[in-house]
């Protein structure tokens, strides 16, 4: 028969091993990297490029999302690439992100200071982009860049990075709207490329929703 000393033991190691899982999510730059590695996988050189952070200093940020059991790597060559250990820590991840955004004003505040077409712009739901598509009514553009693209896209994209949008104006048509997405809710490229389009005289709207979300509704992903 377990005594309280025991069961003290247990909860003590239990609250420990958890303390270990919320120690990896109380970094932002960790929180940021779990968020570029929900895209697909990247090395720690991309992942430096990405969020501003220097080599050494990622590796050390990476190291504690891999104690946590949050990512896993493999190497290849002189290049260790880093992923997400599980899809359902994608899943937690927009859980999380769902959570603070209906908790924290000041995250609301932001969105919408850096977001303010947001209402207008992101108006199409899942259902109704698969139902364009199928009818083929719409392109859905993939701003992101071309590398994310080949890792993983929702079907039927076009992969135009938004650096190289202004150039590519003309291969699109203008019969149809333009749909575009990035990496998901926080994502301004989406938004950046749908102004440039629509300065252009397209039709077009943002698709909120990015690759983690899509893939963590069952639904298909394609890749080069």
């Amino acid at each position: 028969m377990k005594t309280d000393e025991d069961m003290r033991a247990f909860k003590n190691r239990l609250f420990e091993q958890l303390g270990i899982l919320g120690g990896a999510f109380s970094s932002p730059k960790r929180l940021e990297l779990l968020d570029i590695l929900s895209q697909g996988e990247r090395t720690v050189e991309n992942l430096a490029r990405q969020t501003g952070l220097s080599v050494s200093n990622v590796s050390q940020h990476l190291r504690i999302l891999r104690n946590a059991r949050l990512v896993k790597s493999t190497k290849d060559g002189l290049y260790v690439h880093y992923s997400v250990a599980d899809p359902e820590i994608i899943a937690f991840w927009g859980s999380f992100r769902s959570l603070a955004v209906s908790h924290l004003a000041e995250i609301r505040e932001a969105i919408r200071a850096n977001l303010d077409d947001q209402d207008e712009l992101t108006s199409l739901e899942t259902k109704e982009l698969q139902k364009l598509l199928a009818a083929g009514e719409v392109i859905l553009l993939d701003v992101r860049p071309s590398e994310e693209y080949e890792a993983g896209h929702l079907p039927g994209a076009l992969s135009v990075p938004l650096d190289k949008l202004r150039e590519k104006l003309d291969e699109l048509p203008r019969d149809r709207e333009i749909i575009a997405y990035c990496h998901g809710l926080y994502c301004v490229m989406a938004l950046e490329a749908v102004k440039i389009l629509r300065e252009k005289g397209f039709k077009a709207r943002r698709f909120e929703t990015g690759l983690p979300e899509w893939r963590a509704m069952g639904l298909p992903v394609e890749e080069e």
